[in-house]
């Protein structure tokens, strides 16, 4: 029997999922190339410690992401699953891997171009659908619709995704093919845009709130709040430095850590040294403390990192620390943080 994870739904969707989900971009060889058995196995670990969630795209390895997953799914027929997988970008295996520049250091051997055209959202969805061997998807995110991906051309790639990607998902809930859609993003800000003009089930917001900084809480979190959209938040290491501690070429958000947040960051492990708790286990808790947060997804390349990050999410946290850092102004007043374990 697999260990019990709480589970939590997500905003008005009504999918249950759990507090932990299963981040795939690793197993599309994000870093470095993974084995096939042992991505395969990975995805297996997760599912069967309780995990139900599980965030994909085709970008994660232009494909080879998706692929496992469905590999693993078909050793694992009757697991509990919510699959979750994007649109945007539309796969194509006639033309040869532009990984230099989506930054994957292996995957399949195809190109992933942006198109968030009502033709490109189904031909994506199509493709996925293959690669996962299923006949629907849980939850569809428009991915990487934010300034940060495509610059000057931002506006009017909204503009696209508002009249192609956005009513295209909406009829296929309707229909039944998906049970709900969304974005993912790592601007608190166009996920904002997005929810303002659309009618989202849930976001996938990453890096925009955790132990270290919490923007996202300035109007985003309280707007998903009072709408009951479902959030789930991605990269709440900020990369690297919440995970690892302010070590010499901690990462944050993808560079080197600068002074000021090196310096944060060691003052929180302290307090956090202090109550014999590791700052991972500490930044993985607390960004389920806020109420808008259904679940955060978190990526593995082994199952024994699996294993790990369960065993952070029920390490018994007192409510002290969060007090005392709340005391030194690490958590700003307006902060929710969870309630004692």
């Amino acid at each position: 029997m697999p260990d019990l994870l709480p589970q939590r739904t997500l905003g008005r969707s009504g999918l249950e999922v759990s507090a932990i989900g299963f981040g795939a971009a690793m197993i599309g060889d994000l870093y470095s190339p993974i084995e096939e058995l042992d991505a395969i196995e990975t995805v297996c670990c997760a599912l069967e410690k309780g995990v139900t969630l599980i965030d994909t795209s085709p970008l994660y390895g232009h494909g080879l992401s998706e692929h496992r997953i469905g590999a693993a799914l078909r050793r694992a027929p009757q697991a509990k699953v919510i699959l979750s997988t994007k649109v945007g970008r539309v796969t194509d295996p006639f033309s040869p891997s532009n990984n230099a520049v989506t930054g994957y250091s292996g995957g399949a051997p195809h190109a992933v171009n942006f198109d968030y055209s009502r033709e490109g959202t189904m031909r994506s969805l199509e493709q996925s659908l293959i690669r996962l061997g299923r006949d629907h998807i849980d939850l569809v995110l428009v991915h990487d619709l934010e300034r940060g991906a495509h610059g000057h051309r931002y506006d009017k790639v909204f503009e696209s995704a508002m009249e192609g990607a956005v009513p295209t998902l909406a009829a296929l809930r309707k229909q039944g093919i998906i049970k709900a859609y969304g974005i993912g993003v790592n601007d608190a800000d166009a996920a904002e845009k997005f929810v303002r003009n659309s009618d989202p089930d849930a976001v996938l917001l990453a890096g925009r709130y955790s132990l270290l900084e919490q923007p996202a809480n300035t109007t985003f979190l309280p707007l998903a709040e009072e709408r009951n959209i479902g959030v789930i938040l991605g990269g709440v290491f900020n990369s690297g430095i919440l995970a690892t501690g302010p070590i010499r070429g901690a990462r944050y958000n993808y560079t080197e850590a600068p002074s000021d947040i090196m310096m944060r960051a060691n003052l929180i492990e302290s307090i956090c040294k202090k109550h014999k708790i590791s700052l991972r286990t500490a930044a993985l808790q607390f960004v389920l403390g806020h109420p808008s947060v259904s679940s955060i997804v978190l990526g593995a390349a082994s199952a024994l990192e699996v294993e790990n990050q369960l065993n952070d999410l029920r390490h018994s946290i007192p409510k002290q620390l969060w007090t005392d850092l709340r005391g030194e102004n690490l958590i700003p007043p307006e902060i929710p943080f969870p309630e004692s374990s």
